[in-house]
């Protein structure tokens, strides 16, 4: 039997548009003969719908939808990801994957391990299933499990999904069935297929993993939709970060359609952010963006990635120089726009900064100037950009990074003013790897904004370097304190500084307060601002 594996895009609440989704991939894998057809999870709803799932209008739309197109799958056996509503005590819902054929469902499993981990909070909403399932379609026994069913051994649950699919059942299994919606992060890929391969091996059986694709708030889902034989190897895999169909035949494990096999690296994080840009704005309305140009890396890289993403007619990109700002960075910002072949303006913002200077003057008059003069001219810069968001209808695209969020690095209501934050959860040197990517076919970039030294020309003469670490000693303290979850003691005695980690953490602690106002950012490390790390602004705990 030819067996579908759909990798589908969906939009949230969207039920007729999922839907339509649905039906026409399975009339496409009728076409190709395939006999079953299998999509991610909750793939009428969209992953993760949250706090909707609370609302009964929500549900009923759901299950009205549901219905309706069990109603019109036929001649082939469908597996789709849905809710489920349940009666009694507990959670009402279940997270559950149903065999539908012929306008009939044949079997229903539900999910029994549900995430509650950084960006995962899935206990808020379902009652976890109590037991496997397995089911008989076009006599081949599969084991049907929900995305953290398969990942026991990683995560130490009290309960082994798979190892219940033999103790529960007395029929045999030939092929594990698994329906997902896993988000992307730098690294993920070799962790799915290190799992997947072991889990195959241990148990010599196939597997089918079926993943969602597209942007979602800050999360990216990648697809990569994958089949792994027994012997836990790859059988064929679907390509990343777009809808897509690989075919299966049961008879060898193979896939007749498969894409390379994809390897951990920043090409990778690229295409994340490229695809995290495009359905933010396309799933929330919007067209086009703007974009500060400072002649520097964040803001080139920004610019790359949406005229990638939206196409470059669709971007407008903006010089504000000050007197501090050096003729290099405008030369700059004008040729990236040139290479990128998008709109380019420039505001002087000068005569504002006067304005402000007099209007200040009788309370400041004896007083020095110091941060708060230079946080105004990135203030006079957030409120220029969302004027021309507010007027043209594009979303502004705000250009910090990672690093510079962590320690604070940034302006509130300044250049971190917009509605989304493209490389907030990328480190500073992985934006310069970012770059050189972009550059790698012709230079897109300027080599002068990517080899210069990193400075915000908010003051003479001022760079990164005076206020920070270096990048290459201030990113790995960031990733070990903040994704590996270290303390300053651990971390010092990798061989960093004590004082210069201990300001570090000191710097993350106090700007917790400006990260919360933070706007949304794309997730693609194990651990990012915003949902998944989730810390008190107001709290005295001293690390050591």
């Amino acid at each position: 039997m030819k067996i579908a594996l759909i990798q589908t895009n969906p939009v949230i609440g969207d039920f007729a548009r999922n839907s339509s989704m649905i039906l026409d991939w399975i009339n496409k894998a009728r076409d190709k003969g395939c006999g079953l057809v299998i999509f991610p999870e909750l793939s009428l709803s969209g992953y993760p719908p949250q706090d909707l799932l609370e609302r009964s209008d929500f549900l009923n739309a759901h299950n009205s939808c549901l219905q309706q197109l069990i109603g019109r799958i036929r001649g082939i056996g469908a597996i789709l990801g849905v809710i489920e509503q349940r009666p009694g005590p507990g959670k009402p819902l279940h997270n559950s994957a149903i065999l539908v054929e012929n306008g009939k469902v044949l079997s229903t499993a539900r999910k029994q391990l549900l995430p509650t981990y950084d960006v995962f909070d899935e206990t808020r909403y379902f009652q976890p299933g109590e037991s496997s399932t397995t089911c008989i379609f076009n006599d081949i026994h599969l084991g049907l499990t929900i995305c953290e069913d398969i990942w026991y051994e990683d995560r130490q649950y009290p309960v082994d999904p798979v190892e219940m699919l033999f103790q529960e059942n007395e029929m045999p299994v030939d092929c594990l069935i698994n329906i997902s919606a896993s988000p992307y992060y730098h690294g993920k890929i070799g962790e799915r297929f290190t799992l997947f391969s072991s889990l195959c091996r241990k148990y010599n059986l196939p597997l089918l993993y079926v993943n969602q694709t597209g942007g979602q708030d800050s999360l990216v889902f990648d697809g990569h939709s994958m089949v792994i034989n027994a012997q836990g190897n790859t059988g064929g895999t679907a390509p990343g970060f777009k809808e897509a169909m690989l075919i299966v035949d049961s008879s060898t494990w193979q896939a007749e359609n498969s894409s390379p096999e994809p390897e951990d690296s920043t090409a990778l994080v690229l295409d994340a952010l490229i695809l995290g840009v495009r359905d933010y704005l396309h799933k929330t309305g919007f067209k086009s963006a703007v974009i500060g140009l400072s002649g520097g890396i964040d803001s080139a890289v920004t610019a790359a990635i949406a005229c990638r993403a939206l196409d470059p007619e669709n971007v407008l990109t903006v010089a504000l120089p000050s007197p501090y700002t050096s003729r290099a960075s405008v030369d700059d910002a004008r040729q990236l726009a040139e290479n990128l072949n998008c709109s380019f303006e420039i505001i002087e913002i000068s005569s504002s900064m006067e304005a402000y200077r007099n209007a200040l003057d009788p309370l400041f008059k004896e007083l020095s100037e110091d941060v708060t003069e230079q946080n105004i001219q990135a203030r006079i810069r957030g409120n220029l950009l969302m004027a021309l968001s507010n007027k043209f209808g594009n979303l502004l695209l705000s250009t910090g990074n990672k690093s510079e969020m962590a320690v604070g690095y940034c302006t509130l209501y300044g250049d971190m003013s917009g509605g989304l934050a493209v490389l907030a959860d990328v480190p500073k040197q992985m934006v310069y790897g970012l770059s050189r990517l972009i550059n790698k076919d012709r230079e897109v970039i300027p080599d002068r904004i990517i080899t210069r030294p990193p400075t915000a020309e908010l003051k003479p003469d001022q760079y990164d370097q005076d206020d920070l670490p270096p990048y290459e000693i201030l990113d790995p303290i960031l990733s070990a304190y903040l994704e590996q979850h270290l303390s300053i003691n651990e971390i010092t005695a990798q061989g960093f500084e004590k004082s210069v980690v201990d300001d570090v953490v000191r710097r993350i602690t106090i700007n917790e307060y400006k990260r919360r106002q933070a706007p949304v950012g794309i997730k693609v490390t194990t651990k990012a601002f915003g949902h998944g790390r989730r810390y008190p602004i107001v709290q005295n705990f001293r690390n050591v």
